[in-house]
């Protein structure tokens, strides 16, 4: 999977989340758990899904951020929230990884039992 399809999914996904899937409730978390480990199954090694997770991990919570936004448009308002979103995209970057690291997991699991 390239580093611009983890992008792309994580930034849809969080779009879609803030506006019309799920608005308001922890199920939106199923969906973001499904992409990210698909983001390490589908990577053709270890260091690729990392860096994929890591990707998708960064650009999902800012995109959730910054598109669910209805605030006010001034530097006051829009300065917090860019902070806060950088700090969860590096919390994201995290889980990402994470998620992407168990995904490898499935991978190599599912490629035994095929084999």
């Amino acid at each position: 999977m390239p580093l611009l399809y983890s992008g792309l999914t994580a930034f849809f996904l969080g779009a879609l989340s803030a506006r019309f899937l799920f608005i308001g409730s922890w199920l939106s978390l199923i969906p973001w758990v499904i992409a990210g480990l698909l983001c390490g199954t589908w990577a053709s090694n270890k260091k690729q899904a990392l860096k994929n997770g890591a990707t998708y991990g960064f650009v999902l919570p800012v995109a959730f951020m910054l598109t669910g936004y209805n605030g006010a448009y001034s530097l006051q308002k829009l300065l917090p929230l860019f902070i806060l979103s950088l700090i969860l995209g590096v919390i994201g970057i995290g889980c990402g990884l994470v998620l992407a690291w168990i995904g490898t997991i499935i991978r190599k699991g599912y490629n035994k039992t095929n084999v």
